[in-house]
């Protein structure tokens, strides 16, 4: 457990009608690299199936190319993988939290300053 404060920015956009795209569908994308699948993604996340269902249907909705192509199969073959409009979204969100890092350094320094410690 981190002793110090960290800063975890958190970006997120919305379109009018369609549900935001942010932090949570980002770790869902992530996982789904990472493991090939809906069902192992949203287990990693402490997430049900169904709604890890319902943020890539949201995700493959909100983008003009769906960011997640789904194989069915079940459990013998299914899986699900990025496509590269995928891929591209989810680096560009991650470069994006970074530059925020950034651009936000001096100002966290002094305000970590501020912060009492915890207790030990």
């Amino acid at each position: 457990m981190p002793t110090e404060p960290e800063l975890q920015p958190r970006l997120r956009f919305s379109l009018a009608g369609s549900p935001a795209f942010g932090p949570g569908k980002a770790d869902l994308l992530t996982y789904i690299t990472a493991t090939g699948s809906i069902r192992t993604a949203a287990a990693e996340l402490a997430m049900s199936y169904q709604r890890a269902w319902t943020l890539v249907r949201e995700m493959n909705g909100l983008f003009r190319e769906p960011p997640v192509v789904v194989k069915r199969g079940g459990g013998t073959g299914g899986g699900a993988t990025l496509k590269d409009a995928g891929e591209s979204a989810l680096a560009r969100c991650r470069r994006m939290e970074a530059a925020c890092r950034r651009a936000t350094e001096d100002d966290w320094q002094a305000l970590c300053a501020m912060i009492n410690p915890p207790a030990q």
